[in-house]
């Protein structure tokens, strides 16, 4: 069990979580929410032992492995799959120390604990694992090196998960991950065997992936069991409740204190003013759970409304290299009053479409027509990074407004929501949702005709998400979203286009339809999210195929030497004279052993004929 007594944390002079106590049971599936910079991640450090607290104690059950997703991607020339099982550090210990073991018994003792940890099914897990957040089993086998740093995340996410801790600890996980690879970790986290707490402001993810919902609202902890919906139904109640206790209090106290204020200069009653003084001394005041303001966001309607469509596309091809286009053949047409999500795994062409439709890029072939004067706001988390980091938000925005007076220039910067102090905090200095906040404001200053967003959720929490929603649903004209928020998705898209095999298409399901396909894909290991690379990038020629297929042969030849090996120990133990009467335990220990032996042997060969009869097939 994971004990919190009256924990009390500080951090820079401020103080985070003040006296909480909570306890959470083994097995428990645990969503942590609260504002930003309320403390949350300041809890798993001090739940990982990298921060002292102040006051109070974290205690866990002394055998319990904790595990917690690297703050720092993977990087070098293993590969993926290689990373991932590198993970589990008992069961890499233990194959390292079989190729170099010579003692009969501690042969027996490995090869029997590889079997209790169920080592042999390893590779096929961590492959699973990595087929559902997004990498095909060709990507698995290339280098960490040769991947973005997003994606270097998503294998540091996929040797978490693979590790199994006793504790899992997930800070914002989906933050690398697209709409298909979030789906798959809801229900990985929905069946994992053991404890993990989740922080997250994804309420699809907290409301079917945990059971319990741990909040941290001004330095209390306070544990709510039952999904996201249902902590909202308790808070609301909760609230209710407080308000009338505290409207009672209220009314206790100025009875008292009206009791005070006539007797007290009455010597017949002097004793019994002063126990009404003792009584509201005693009296603690009790603090309502108030709501506090979330900042609206607004996007400014465009000047005019245009004639439609507002863009047409018509048989384009586009990408990066002319031969082989990332989209092909796309025929489409965007209204003024549009509301469509982009469906599809990152590295199939969402970011090359919205790019088109943005005119960041040309086609290749084909025609894209847009309406006259149509103004197009672009919003992409990449963009956080090229805010002015010494310029403040009133700066930025007077960037905009040329020679404006101040106080308009205020007044706007007041209304993307920073106002008074706010206004003039340096973006350096600003969270990660406040520059999503200011960055939202910047793109769509100017009343555009169709705004594109890709992931806008990410660094905002649960309320912030609510708002960007509300004015999306406001904003008059045409929206274009890439998200893994579903809630953002349901909320507000009218129309589902599937982006996949190279070309785009209208789906016509839901996204309950939509994550049906996804993990019955994943679980038959068949996905359609297969790609040649996790990048939009231009593809390999075909004979390229043929490297990862050479290096498959060749782990799988490592493999039967290795396996050959152990078999070879095992066989020279078994052959002593004496073994069977002299420790008859032993010798069925090593019995058991070199018959698991010979199961991942015989694995390993089919493996090395079913990768060599696809290398023969490339090469034609």
């Amino acid at each position: 069990m994971l004990t919190i007594t009256d924990l009390s944390v500080r951090l820079a002079g401020r103080l985070l979580i003040d006296q909480s106590s909570v306890q959470i049971t083994p097995g428990s599936r645990v969503g942590l929410v609260g504002r930003n910079g309320t403390g949350k991640s300041t809890l798993f450090k001090v739940i990982r032992r990298e921060l002292a607290a102040e006051h109070g104690s974290v205690t866990l059950p002394p055998r319990w492995h904790i595990g917690s997703l690297a703050q720092e991607a993977p990087d070098g020339p293993e590969s993926l799959i290689e990373v991932v099982l590198k993970a589990d550090l008992e069961r890499d210990a233990l194959l390292r120390e079989a190729e170099t073991a010579h003692d009969a018994h501690r042969i027996a003792e490995i090869q029997t604990r590889l079997v209790d940890i169920d080592a042999h099914s390893a590779p096929a897990r961590a492959a699973a694992i990595l087929s559902g957040l997004g990498f095909s089993a060709a990507n698995q086998l290339r280098a960490c090196s040769e991947f973005s740093g997003g994606w270097r995340m998503r294998v540091a996410l996929a040797a978490t998960l693979f590790a199994a801790p006793d504790l899992l600890l997930l800070d914002e996980p989906t933050n690398y991950l697209d709409l298909e690879g979030t789906l798959w970790l809801e229900d990985h986290l929905a069946h994992y065997p053991r404890t993990v707490i989740v922080i997250s402001h994804d309420r699809d993810l907290l409301e079917s992936s945990v059971d319990q919902i741990l909040h941290l609202d001004r330095g209390k902890l306070t544990l709510y069991r039952g999904s996201y919906s249902s902590f909202e139904e308790q808070r609301a109640a909760r609230e209710l409740l407080d308000a009338k206790q505290v409207k009672r209090q209220e009314a206790e106290r100025a009875r008292l204190q009206a009791f005070v204020d006539r007797f007290k200069a009455k010597a017949s009653k002097a004793r019994q003013a002063q126990s009404r003084v003792k009584m509201l001394e005693r009296l603690k005041p009790i603090t309502a759970l108030v709501t506090q303001d979330v900042h609206e966001i607004s996007f400014p309607p465009p000047e005019k409304t245009l004639s439609p469509p507002i863009i047409a596309v018509d048989n384009v091809s586009v990408g990066y290299d002319p031969t082989i286009p990332v989209l092909n053949r796309v025929t489409l047409r965007i209204d003024n009053d549009d509301r469509i999500a982009l469906l599809g795994a990152n590295g199939n062409g969402k970011s090359t479409l919205v790019k088109l439709l943005a005119g960041k890029l040309a086609p290749f072939s084909g025609r894209v027509t847009r309406a006259d004067k149509l103004s197009i706001a672009y919003f992409a988390q990449h963009q956080l990074d090229e805010l002015n980091e010494d310029a403040s938000a009133y700066d930025h925005v007077r960037k905009l407004m040329g020679d404006a007076p101040e106080a308009k220039v205020r007044a706007r910067a007041g209304a993307i929501g920073f106002s008074g102090k706010a206004a003039d905090t340096k973006a350096g200095k600003l969270s990660g949702g406040e520059k999503a906040r200011l960055l939202l404001g910047l793109a769509t200053f100017f009343g555009p005709n169709m705004i594109i967003l890709d992931e806008p959720t990410n660094h905002l929490d649960i309320d912030s998400r609510a708002a960007l929603a509300e004015a999306i649903n406001d904003f008059p004209g045409a929206v274009i979203m890439v998200s893994h928020d579903r809630y953002l998705i349901e909320a507000c898209a009218e129309r589902l286009w599937l982006v996949a095999d190279r070309t785009v298409t209208n789906y016509d399901g839901d996204l309950d339809d939509y994550r049906r396909v996804v993990l019955s894909a994943a679980s038959a290991d068949n996905s359609p999210r297969e790609r040649s690379a996790p990048a939009e990038k231009p593809q390999r020629a075909r004979s390229d195929n043929r490297g990862p297929l050479k290096k498959r042969i060749a782990e799988a030849e490592a493999e039967i030497a290795r396996v050959s090996e152990i078999i070879a120990k095992i066989d020279t133990a078994l052959a002593l004279p004496d073994i069977f009467t002299r420790d008859p335990k032993q010798a069925a220990q090593l019995s058991k052993a070199r018959a698991n032996a010979a199961d991942a042997l015989a694995r390993a060969e089919e493996q090395w004929l079913e990768a060599s009869a696809q290398y023969d097939e490339a090469a034609g």
